[in-house]
């Protein structure tokens, strides 16, 4: 493939040659039948008599000196004030002496370009870490989901109902919608569970785990969850994942990043599944799980996967 910019390609360049070389015509009539200028014509002609066909080829068009390039110990500076101070392109650039826009190339080089990237307490980069194969560690964790009464919420039917003290005493309940997201593929499952006790997530984490071997995840060594009770203080978990032969980690408290895949996970899965449309009763919301979750397992775009769906990732 040709360089972007190029007005002739590597067949336009030997032509060029042929009709030069071998049949004896001017430059300067071949470069204005072939829409090019004299320079560029004279210019793939020294090539290919200094360097044969080889010469044709394309190159990179890098510069080979690059004298305005920011040096080290300036980038260190900036970096280093991105990870301290939390500072962004505008606030560092007068600092260090250089322009935003230089700053702000400068922290993208390196993916510190979005402070949501970083940790606040230590600046250490946290997005998009994952682990190198499918099954190394799964993410587990629980999103609870108001149930919609019959007929429709206020979605669906407007603010207006609900007005009554007796019907703002009503309790509708919770669905509570346990998932298990892989580190390394985003393989998802999920089921909507009536509680989130410790025996029904431990039933929850074995039928999952049943789910992604089927899918070719055979083998399930870390398990991370945040410190519920459920997870933490549950012999039933506990026995379950001593079932599949696995290891139990836990977050550090208050520091929900570290179960990052499950939680952006369920932050999708209101987006796209829970919220999508007025629902009018619950069983219609929960109906629509299973179909989603299949389209979001293969069919979905993932940006974090190249714009690949997970089952891209699986064993074949």
């Amino acid at each position: 493939m040709s360089h972007a910019n190029a007005r002739l390609t590597v067949h336009g360049r030997a032509e060029l040659i042929r009709r030069v070389v071998d049949l004896g015509r001017p430059v300067a009539h071949v470069v204005v039948e072939l829409n090019v200028s004299r320079a560029t014509g004279y210019k793939w002609l020294a090539r290919w008599r200094r360097e044969g066909p080889a010469g044709l080829a394309d190159r990179s068009s890098r510069a080979h000196r690059l004298p305005g390039k920011t040096s080290p110990a300036l980038e260190a500076a900036v970096l280093t004030l991105r990870a301290e101070r939390k500072l962004g392109p505008a606030r560092i650039g007068p600092l260090v002496g250089l322009a935003p826009s230089t700053v702000h190339a400068i922290l993208r080089r390196y993916g510190l370009h979005r402070l949501a990237w970083l940790d606040r307490p230590t600046g250490q980069l946290i997005r998009r870490y994952e682990r190198d194969r499918p099954g190394e560690l799964v993410h587990v964790d629980v999103k609870k989901l108001g149930r919609i009464p019959e007929g429709g919420g206020w979605k669906s039917r407007g603010r207006s109902i609900g007005k009554t003290a007796k019907q703002k005493k009503a309790k509708i309940g919770f669905d509570y919608v346990h998932s298990m997201v892989d580190d390394h593929s985003r393989l998802a499952y999920s089921e909507i569970l009536p509680d989130e006790k410790g025996a029904t997530c431990a039933e929850f984490l074995l039928r999952a785990a049943a789910a992604f071997a089927s899918r070719g995840i055979n083998r399930i060594e870390e398990v991370i969850t945040d410190n519920h009770m459920s997870y933490k203080l549950s012999h039933d978990f506990r026995d379950a994942i001593a079932a599949l032969d696995a290891r139990h980690l836990f977050i550090q408290p208050h520091c929900p990043w570290q179960n990052g895949k499950v939680e952006r996970f369920n932050r999708t899965l209101a987006i796209e599944w829970a919220y999508r449309e007025p629902f009018t009763s619950n069983d219609s919301r929960a109906a629509a799980l299973a179909p989603w979750l299949e389209h979001y397992n293969t069919r979905r775009r993932h940006s974090a996967l190249g714009g690949h769906p997970p089952v891209s990732r699986l064993p074949t």
